[in-house]
């Protein structure tokens, strides 16, 4: 009997990046466990991973191609051949006149560098297809913080246990980001103070010392409220506001328009909160301890997301909190890695004239919009991989009508037949994580990791990368580069001539399984800001130059009460989906065990906003406005605050009873900066699910 521990990594899009340690007894993955050496991950996986064996041996694993038979959506297949799969796409695609109605689809059902953007890159910037603007997580909060810091850099992870004051901002690390979690709580058994500041009250918020309970969208306004009471009240760093910082006399004139009362009008909080939050965070700071804030991007996925971030991002610098190690801010780590793009996705492959981008957050518009002179072709072909747009994209109904179209020729990628993979003509059969070779960057920590593959592929299954090298064949593609191995990619992930470089060597990372990137422990205690100023940016020229606001603002939500009254008659509550503990996006729904754990789509409503509906416990609900609906069953609790409805996501939409999830209701408008999509940013009306309901009156609201 044969027994092996392997080195491999989490795949999945969460900040945390765990290390793992794979049991393997005769050629079978047995158990999957955190690696105790790793410092982020310290033995501890959360609920999801640590039942990862469950999802790769799961009875409904694809393992082998199929081929459509029924109509679209209805989930029909028969087995073929690899050779009859890849034929077919070949032939589909070389029949397309103008490659540029050919779109992949694609976002981060994996975060490997080889199995997400490498060898699929390659393929598609050589055949000249559209480019997919990759938005749907947190292209507009990083805009945002890159206007004002320059870079996705910040707190480091393993400082914040030795924070004084901890802001968990937009974020519910309890479900989302555990190893953080954990560093916040052990600053807290060290005598730190955690507020969350959040319109729902989260299990994260539930074991906070105080919860701040804002309207949805808002965060940018309750940011300028409190920046108006440190520059009122003297609480700054001056000398650090001084050297490090650029435009604070433009921000001094900005600020004095938002005191406490008008921001807390806009936030739907009490002034007083507004003061007192303000106040301890700038006395804090002023007492030569360690502030720290830890937003994350429920913050963005609203109008102004973009700019909520940028505000969030001024505050450290005002009271320089940057001076600590356990200070300043997070809310992605990501550039601290030197990715080294160029040669993983080859963007020189490309037709010399650039081929059009679609935002992947509009793909229900861009799939039933007819050719024009404006737009170009109609999307003819539609390759997914590493995502699952009929469930997680928004206004669902949309993104099913375009996928439905019966001209529309359609690939999917997939581990399971997702509500995606429904409306494929071909479903391939990929690798899991512990199928394939990999190597890994992170979002919530600064270590580079190496993914060791721990068992052979079940069944027909094969890595992402090894389809497309197999379909760049079929295409005939003869540059070298589409026969480089999986490992040969992996050795050229980062580069190490860039700055902010470290030594890498993919022979040695496989060994130990993981790498810090070496950074200062506090990387603006000196400014040494990346931005073009070296400095953090209060006033950003690049804005001004870009059209925005170059100065911190705020921009009201599309869908409000105080933003749009009309549409606030018909659809009194704001809704907000963040995600489920035991979902990750699409991923785990139809894993049994969590599945029965997290039990059905619920909807979280007050009882103020119940009341006058009739709505009782346990009542089966419609969630409506004029993009959908879909059902939940009520949960009336005050972890919602008045006015707002929260349905816990994202729900494979077959396994929710009605067919549907809370995109249905979702809306493709954008945020302020980076193209994102605005989950958040929604009114709905909500009313017992009985035959031949009847909307509520709003003047009973």
């Amino acid at each position: 009997m044969s027994h092996s521990v392997i080195r491999a990594v989490c795949p999945h899009d969460c900040p945390d990046t765990c290390a793992l340690l794979v049991t393997v007894e005769d050629g079978v993955a047995t158990s999957v466990r955190g690696d105790p050496q790793h410092p982020t991950t310290a033995g501890v996986l959360c609920t999801k991973v640590s039942r990862y064996t469950e999802r790769t041996y799961h009875a409904d694993r694809l393992l082998q191609p199929l081929r459509r038979v029924g109509k679209k959506g209805e989930g029909k297949f028969v087995a073929i051949s690899w050779d009859e799969a890849l034929d077919t796409i070949a032939a589909r695609l070389k029949g397309i006149a103008d490659p540029q109605a050919i779109l992949p689809y694609s976002y981060a059902g994996t975060m490997g560098l080889v199995q997400g953007e490498s060898m699929s890159a390659r393929f598609f910037h050589k055949l000249g297809a559209s480019r997919l603007d990759r938005t749907i997580c947190a292209t507009a909060g990083a805009a945002g913080y890159k206007y004002t810091l320059g870079a996705s850099i910040g707190t480091d992870i393993e400082q914040f246990q030795d924070a004084r004051l901890i802001l968990i901002w937009g974020s519910n690390p309890i479900a989302s980001n555990l190893h953080f979690w954990m560093r916040a709580q052990e600053a807290r058994r060290r005598g730190a103070t955690l507020i969350a500041i959040d319109p729902y009250r989260s299990l994260t918020a539930e074991k906070c010392h105080q919860h701040i309970a804002l309207l949805p969208g808002t965060d940018a306004a309750l940011a300028l409220g409190m920046m108006h009471v440190l520059i009122a009240e003297d609480l700054l760093d001056h000398d650090y506001i001084a050297r490090h910082t650029l435009g604070f006399e433009q921000l001094k004139q900005r600020v004095h328009e938002w005191p406490p009362a008008r921001v807390a009008e806009i936030c739907g909080i009490e002034a007083e909160q507004v003061l007192q939050l303000a106040r301890l965070y700038g006395q804090t700071a002023r007492s030569g301890q360690a502030v720290a804030i830890r937003t994350n991007y429920g913050v963005q996925r609203a109008h102004g997301g973009g700019m909520a971030v940028r505000n969030i991002a001024c505050l450290p610098a005002l009271v320089g909190a940057w001076r600590h190690a356990a200070g300043g801010v997070q809310l992605s780590l990501s550039g601290v890695f030197a990715k080294n793009s160029a040669v993983l996705e080859r963007p020189d492959l490309m037709p010399a004239k650039t081929p059009r981008t679609i935002n992947m957050s509009t793909i229900g518009d861009d799939l039933l919009r007819p050719a024009s002179d404006e737009f170009g072709p109609k999307i003819e072909a539609l390759i997914v991989y590493n995502s699952n747009p009929v469930a997680i994209a928004p206004h669902s109904g949309r993104v099913a009508q375009g996928f439905a179209r019966e001209d529309l020729f359609t690939v999917v990628l997939e581990h399971f037949q997702t509500d995606t993979a429904d409306y494929a003509d071909i479903v391939l059969p990929a690798t899991t994580q512990l199928e394939h070779v990999d190597i890994h960057a992170a979002y919530g920590h600064q270590y580079m990791m190496a993914n060791n593959a721990a068992i052979a592929p079940l069944g027909q299954a094969r890595p992402n990368a090894e389809i497309f090298r197999l379909l760049a064949q079929r295409m005939g593609f003869s540059e070298p580069c589409f026969q480089e191995s999986d490992e040969q990619i992996a050795a050229q992930a980062f580069d190490t001539t860039q700055p902010r470089a470290m030594h890498f060597d993919w022979e040695a990372l496989k060994q130990k399984g993981w790498q810090k990137v070496a950074l200062a422990e506090a990387p603006f205690a000196q400014g040494d800001f990346p931005t073009p100023s070296g400095k953090c940016e209060f006033y950003c020229a690049r804005m001004l130059a870009d059209g925005l606001d170059p100065l911190p603002t705020y921009i009201a939500p599309y869908e409000s009460a105080a933003s749009n009254t009309a549409l606030a008659q018909r659809y009194p509550l704001a809704m907000i989906s963040p995600p489920a503990r035991n979902f990750l996006n699409s991923s785990f729904v139809n894993v049994q065990s969590l599945r029965a754990t997290e039990g059905e789509p619920h909807l979280d409503i007050h009882p103020h906003d119940a009341a006058p509906r009739a709505i009782a416990q346990g009542d089966m609900l419609r969630i409506f406005n004029d993009r959908g609906s879909f059902e939940a069953k009520a949960r009336v609790t005050d972890k919602a605050r008045p006015g707002l409805v929260v349905g816990l996501s994202v729900w494979w939409k077959k396994l929710a009873g009605d067919g549907k999830n809370a995109n249905e209701v979702t809306s493709q408008q954008l945020t302020d900066m980076g193209r994102a999509p605005t989950f958040y940013d929604v009114l709905v009306q909500v009313e017992k699910a009985t035959a031949g309901a009847k909307a509520v009156p709003a003047h009973l609201i």
